[in-house]
């Protein structure tokens, strides 16, 4: 891949940011994810590659844009894989909660996996604790492994967890091990990318999510060192079925990095919707808007912060330019 692609995928995650935050807090959340997918696409459209989305909206009957399969870019190379998540977490948009994110992954073509719409089961670290878990360990003994690598009791170890009924098990385990947990809504690729940064005060993430959230937040993790394991988790025959027509035929097997997102080089970015612990969210000021993206490359190993200030006065409903 080409260096200049971070910076260009930087346009695509602002853009939709930009779009989806005019509705935030209204209620509308299919609105808001309409808003983000459609500038997402308006910009990718701009963008000199040969670029196939392999996680998106849904199959082409279902999405009228970035569906699974569909072709972006304007050049014919480099060719790359993309998955695409335009407003993660839709739910905290139309509430005006924290941590929604527009976010973008880009691997070299054939390298990242064509994740059902489905559950996955899920375990996340950052660098620290990097060959020290286990999805098959149980949620005590990953609290010890990273208590551990981290240099801290596991009274000190703060696990996330999407609040979700079928999660009770897991919050009850936590709880008897004497860690501390938060408890978030919606968007576990927020959740898993944040236990790579000290600041955000997060250590591990545990529990199901939708499995291409997991490749999404695989991308994240391999550009920061980090680590996340998951299982798909198919609720019935179809969903095995569409599993196997993806490629995956063990459906039980423990899929690692590599199986996430295979060779040296991969890029994220992902632009802040509303305010969270590791971005914040747009803010419209008259004629300007200020964004913050976290935009990452795994072969350098670079990690940058955008702060971003876009003129409103031309285009102030899709595509807003840098001053």
């Amino acid at each position: 891949m080409e260096r200049s692609l971070s910076m260009e995928i930087v346009r695509v995650t602002e853009a939709a940011a930009l779009a989806s935050a005019r509705w935030m807090g209204r209620g509308e959340k299919e609105e808001a994810d309409n808003a983000a997918t459609e500038a997402m696409r308006t910009v990718f459209d701009t963008i000199p590659m040969d670029g196939r989305v392999v996680i998106g909206e849904g199959e082409r009957d279902e999405a009228p844009m970035l569906y699974i399969g569909e072709e972006l870019g304007s050049a014919d190379h480099p060719q790359v894989d993309i998955a695409v998540d335009p407003v993660e977490g839709t739910n905290i948009v139309a509430e005006g909660s924290w941590n929604a994110l527009a976010v973008v992954a880009i691997a070299d073509r054939g390298k990242m996996l064509h994740a059902p719409d489905m559950y996955m089961q899920k375990i996340a670290v950052g660098p620290e604790a990097v060959g020290k878990i286990d999805l098959n360990a149980s949620v005590t003994d990953n609290l010890k492994a990273v208590a551990k690598a981290k240099g801290k009791d596991v009274e000190d170890v703060v696990a996330v967890v999407l609040n979700r009924p079928r999660h009770q098990k897991i919050i009850d385990e936590i709880r008897e091990a004497g860690a501390r947990i938060k408890l978030i809504p919606e968007g576990d690729v927020a959740g898993a990318i944040n236990t790579a940064f000290d600041h955000t005060g997060v250590d591990i993430l545990f529990g199901e999510g939708g499995a291409p959230e997991g490749v999404l937040a695989a991308v994240g993790l391999k550009c920061l060192g980090g680590e996340l394991q998951g299982r798909l988790v198919p609720k019935n025959d179809e969903q095995v079925e569409r599993c196997r027509k993806m490629g995956i035929t063990d459906v039980n097997k423990v899929l690692t990095m590599d199986d996430l997102c295979g060779g040296d080089d991969a890029i994220f970015a992902a632009t802040g919707i509303t305010d969270g612990e590791l971005l914040k969210g747009v803010q419209f000021k008259g004629n300007v808007a200020t964004t913050e993206t976290l935009v990452m490359r795994a072969k350098s190993g670079t990690v940058r912060f955008i702060d971003g200030k876009h003129s409103l006065k031309k285009k102030p409903n899709l595509v807003f330019t840098d001053k």
